[in-house]
């Protein structure tokens, strides 16, 4: 539940590039989470569709690299990808959901949330 060196260079690149694109839209997508009343937005991101949240943006459609999910920390919980007795240290590692972004990166090189904060207005 921590940025991992491991990120730079493969996964960095292509997620920087992307989040540049889609920053507002995430930004937007977890206030309107928070909004109709769940705690702990998270994004999944996979270079192919997958299970977890609702698809947000895809790339054919927004010029990305990922697809974009949104979901939040219930979720993650019910399909145990966060273990129930993990909650609270996941809880304690969140960042500010209105300055960063938790994305969950699926890859099968790489599968861990990152934190990543949204660009300055």
């Amino acid at each position: 539940m921590h940025n991992d060196p491991e990120l730079s260079g493969k996964y960095l690149g292509t997620i920087s590039e992307d989040f540049v694109k889609v920053s507002d839209t995430l930004k937007e997508a977890s206030y309107q989470i928070r909004k109709a009343g769940f705690d702990f937005p998270i994004f999944p991101l996979c270079k192919m569709e997958q299970p977890i949240g609702e698809i947000l943006l895809k790339p054919e459609i927004n010029g990305t690299t990922w697809y974009y999910y949104a979901s939040f920390l219930n979720e993650f919980i019910q399909r145990e990808l966060v273990a129930k007795d993990k909650v609270e240290d996941f809880e304690k590692a969140y960042k500010d959901p209105d300055e960063f972004c938790c994305l969950f990166v699926i890859d099968p090189q790489f599968t861990n949330f990152v934190f990543i904060p949204y660009p300055e207005d």
